[in-house]
C-alpha cells in the first residue's frame, strides 16, 4: 500500500489479535497461499479489487465471489472498511509518518 507506518501498524494489530503467523507471512502472496479459506480469499480479492483501481473497475467476478460468504450488510461493511483503510493509507503514504 506504499505506507510503511500503516503496514507496521496493521501487522502489529493482527499479531496481537492472534492471526496465524503463516497467514500474515504469506499475505502478499494470498492468491497462491493455502492458509486462507474461501471467505478470506473472497474478502482479500475484493480488497485488492477496490484498492487497485488503476487496473480498472472491480470485476463482477470479484464481487460475485463475496455472495456465498457475506450478506448485503457484510459486503457493505467490508467495502466501507476497505475504503476507510485506503483513505488512511493514502494519507500515510503522502505524509510519511515515521515508523515507530
Amino acid at each position: 500500500n506504499g505506507c510503511g507506518y500503516c503496514m507496521d501498524m496493521h501487522a502489529t494489530a493482527l499479531r496481537k489479535g492472534g492471526i496465524e503467523p503463516r497467514k500474515l507471512d504469506t499475505l502478499p502472496a494470498w492468491h497462491e497461499s493455502r492458509f486462507f479459506d474461501a471467505r478470506e480469499r473472497a474478502a482479500l480479492g475484493w480488497a485488492e479489487a477496490l484498492t487497485r483501481l488503476t487496473d480498472g473497475a472491480p470485476s463482477q467476478a470479484a464481487f460475485d465471489a463475496l455472495a456465498p460468504h457475506f450478506d448485503e450488510k457484510g459486503i457493505s461493511d467490508l467495502s466501507m472498511g476497505i475504503a476507510v483503510i485506503n483513505a488512511w493509507n493514502r494519507l500515510g503514504a503522502g505524509l510519511l509518518p515515521p515508523l515507530p
